[in-house]
């Protein structure tokens, strides 16, 4: 009598431990911390908006309805108002880090899932990648 007693106290120890575990993952799972990185945790992603703007950065928690992009870039276009010549029309295309705006954003954003057209991960050999990693050479 008293060894089923100990084996029915020992099998609800088991269950109970199973149970943390599983609430524990779950909740982990929930708050974002068992985050999702595409591809590598060092490739860089372009993220394409709705709004037809394009971030660059690293992607993770991108199954969540809210994904975030970290070490964020984006282009900014710039054309001269006058040009010398209607030949010569110069466009110039610079990778600006987010932060340095007016607003002051910290160098993160949260994304709402719905206005994610798709992403992409980047190349160690794409324009993008190595300008960053030329941004990054220079600020240090």
């Amino acid at each position: 009598m008293e060894e089923t007693t100990q084996k029915k106290s020992g099998m609800k120890w088991v269950w109970l431990i199973i149970l943390a575990v599983i609430v524990i993952v779950g909740f982990m799972w929930w708050s974002g911390d068992l985050q999702t990185v595409i591809g590598s945790t060092d490739a860089y992603q372009a993220v394409f908006l709705t709004n037809d703007q394009v971030y660059f950065g690293r992607l993770t928690r991108a199954d969540s309805q809210f994904p975030v992009l970290k070490d964020v870039y984006y282009l900014q276009v710039t054309q001269a108002l006058q040009p010398r010549e209607q030949s010569q029309a110069s466009t110039n295309i610079n990778l600006i880090k987010l932060g340095g705006e007016l607003h002051g954003p910290s160098d993160e954003m949260v994304l709402n899932r719905d206005h994610i057209l798709f992403y992409e991960n980047l190349t160690e050999d794409s324009q993008v990648a190595k300008a960053i990693l030329q941004s990054k050479a220079g600020n240090n």
